[in-house]
């Protein structure tokens, strides 16, 4: 019996490692707003469905760090579902408050970036495999907007 067992636990296990997931890339990172309180940026998620029905989003997390501290964290909580065999954009605001820009301002002074990492955790309700989590990282340069840009 207990071998049995084993053999069906070891068909399900290869049928489940050979089952297609949602793929998932961390596209852009961008300031969408500055104002008193502190920055909002924005994070841009492109998200693969492979499936041929709509994949509910539970939540996603993240995390930024620039110059090796966590600037924001948090979590989206419902942002919509995956359609169906296409890809879905998702967009992570991220809030930075404005104490933590005061200091980033010696980074950014030597030449007008931020050096960041955004990890992004993209949480999926998959038939079958049920709650799964797509871990996501990203680091770049986030390039400040100047004067000239602005007027």
């Amino acid at each position: 019996m207990a071998q049995l067992v084993n053999k069906a636990k070891g068909f399900v296990a290869e049928k489940v490692a050979h089952v297609k997931k949602p793929e998932a890339e961390l596209a852009d990172l961008s300031v969408a707003h500055v104002g008193r309180d502190g920055a909002t940026l924005a994070g841009r998620v492109d998200v693969r469905n492979p499936y041929s029905h709509a994949i509910p989003v539970c939540e996603v997390s993240y995390s930024l760090k620039s110059a090796g501290r966590e600037v924001a964290s948090g979590t989206v909580p419902d942002p919509g579902s995956l359609r169906a065999g296409d890809t879905t954009r998702l967009d992570v605001p991220v809030k930075v408050p404005y104490d933590f820009l005061v200091s980033l301002a010696r980074d950014a002074g030597r030449d007008w970036d931020i050096d960041y990492e955004m990890r992004v955790g993209l949480t999926v309700d998959l038939p079958v495999l049920g709650t799964f989590t797509l871990p996501l990282t990203k680091s770049g340069e986030l390039k400040l907007p100047t004067l000239s840009d602005v007027f």
